[in-house]
């Protein structure tokens, strides 16, 4: 098996023990959690929300391919232009050619998520542009030459103290406080100058409307409507997932995101355009529409479902693995349990890193539980580790490895496919436990097995089984 990126595993120690930022995402992600469950309460028919959104990307899924047809008719027919992208090189070289035909050396960027997928700004710099990003966290994880740790929230990692002295370093603005409002203030007055002089834009999506060739974006800063409004030309990367049917089905998505994402009913900005408007907004306007492995992942019966998500990073606030590592344990552009069921599936299980993701979930099931469009991670989650081993077994490297942990399973699944065998299992479980069990409990367990009690203790087992109780209940 290849490696190109670092297993989950090897690099979460490090950030486990980093008590500032356990601390920073701890405040963060229990701050959102706690406003959107007060926001989602007011809605009494949140469940039929969620329900619809699913039914809606289902549809999406099924007819993707008509759609994508319909979405590209109808941006055409506004006077905008399409291109399609099988991967992420295909995609920069689009892009790249048609910045470099507005002979221009910088852009500017909102909605970034999608164009860090593809690495576009890598792409744009080898050929001499500058991509400057304007959404406040994009902004402060790029002055820092960081990376973003959240989808959301992409400098949920660092506090404002953190960031008043990058602004005061790479801003020049020596007498800054660390007051959000005046943070927030710095960013504004640098990044008002590019916007007036930038030529050309480029965002990413939250949703393409098939039946109009409408693309919005959501957004809570005014950037975004910025970039979409003020440049020339104005460049949208789409993963071919971000369909909806027709303009109605905002009135169940636009519920759902802003809820689940910000915690606020409505976003302050929501941008919607469609082609171009002769004397109004940008006069060239290029749709890109990117697989970029999508389609594999629609071929996948359990693991298509993961094309349902809108991006609104609910999951990762609640995930107890997300909060205590931060998203950068996971290499991935997309952190958290989206990212764990993701990844693999855009990467392929034969990356090493890929492979550890579905791994680093304790299938709690709180991710399913606050999804909008009621992805079932945990299920895609099992259904990846199965392929993972499936893979493993097939290039060898599972039986060279001895895996303590599939040869336990496999002892475990004789055991539990025969009662008898079950209940000796019981018998000797009950005995070898004697020299582990004290004040009634097992606080540690040797070799492959103290990983597990090193962070928790175990109940023994029981004297008398329920087996034995029932057979001796009337005796």
């Amino acid at each position: 098996m290849s490696r190109q990126t670092p297993t989950f595993q090897e690099t979460a120690d490090a950030y486990l023990n980093n008590t500032q930022l356990r601390e920073n995402l701890g405040h963060a992600t229990h701050t959102i959690r706690d406003k959107r469950a007060d926001i989602v309460g007011e809605m009494p028919d949140w469940e039929h929300l969620r329900e619809a959104g699913n039914k809606l990307k289902k549809r999406v899924m099924r007819h993707l391919d008509s759609y994508l047809l319909q979405l590209e008719a109808s941006v055409q027919e506004a006077g905008g232009h399409v291109h399609w992208a099988r991967d992420a090189e295909e995609a920069n070289d689009i892009i790249t050619g048609l910045v470099k035909q507005q002979q221009v050396d910088e852009v500017v960027k909102v909605k970034s998520i999608t164009t860090d997928e593809i690495k576009l700004n890598e792409a744009l710099k080898k050929e001499g542009i500058q991509a400057l990003e304007t959404d406040l966290a994009e902004l402060i994880v790029q002055l820092a030459e960081d990376e973003p740790s959240h989808i959301l929230v992409p400098a949920i990692h660092k506090n404002r103290k953190e960031i008043r002295d990058l602004f005061r370093e790479k801003l020049n603005n020596k007498e800054l406080t660390d007051r959000p409002e005046d943070l927030a203030e710095a960013a504004r007055l640098y990044l008002r100058k590019k916007f007036l002089s930038a030529k050309v834009g480029i965002s990413g999506a939250n949703f393409g409307v098939a039946d109009t060739g409408t693309i919005a974006v959501v957004e809570s800063e005014g950037n975004g409507r910025m970039c979409t409004t003020l440049p020339e030309t104005l460049i949208t990367v789409m993963g071919i997932e971000k369909l909806i049917p027709t303009w109605q089905d905002f009135e169940v998505f636009m519920q759902l995101l802003p809820r689940s994402s910000t915690a606020e009913r409505m976003n302050p900005y929501n941008s919607f355009w469609t082609g171009v408007t002769p004397g109004d907004g940008p006069q060239e306007f290029h749709l890109v529409l990117l697989d970029n492995g999508r389609t594999n992942v629609l071929a996948d019966e359990v693991g298509r479902q993961t094309l349902n998500c809108i991006r609104c990073s609910a999951c990762l606030n609640v995930c107890p693995v997300y909060e205590r590592t931060g998203g950068h344990a996971y290499h991935s552009v997309y952190p958290g349990p989206i990212g764990a069921i993701l990844t693999p599936q855009l990467k392929g299980i034969e990356d090493d890193g890929a492979a550890s993701l579905p791994y680093a979930s304790s299938l709690c099931g709180a991710c399913y539980e606050v999804c909008p469009v009621k992805i079932d991670i945990p299920k895609v989650l099992v259904h990846l580790r199965g392929k993972i081993v499936d893979e493993k077994k097939r290039n060898g490297s599972l039986k060279a490895k001895l895996d303590p942990e599939h040869v336990g399973l496999k002892l475990m699944a004789q055991a539990f496919k025969n009662s008898k065998r079950y209940e000796r299992a019981q018998k000797l479980a009950q005995t070898g436990q004697n020299i582990f069990v004290k004040d009634g409990k097992i606080s540690s367990l040797p070799g492959y097995l103290s990983g597990w009690s090193a962070m928790r203790d175990l109940k023994p087992i029981p004297k008398e089984t329920f087996r034995e109780w029932w057979r001796n209940r009337n005796e």
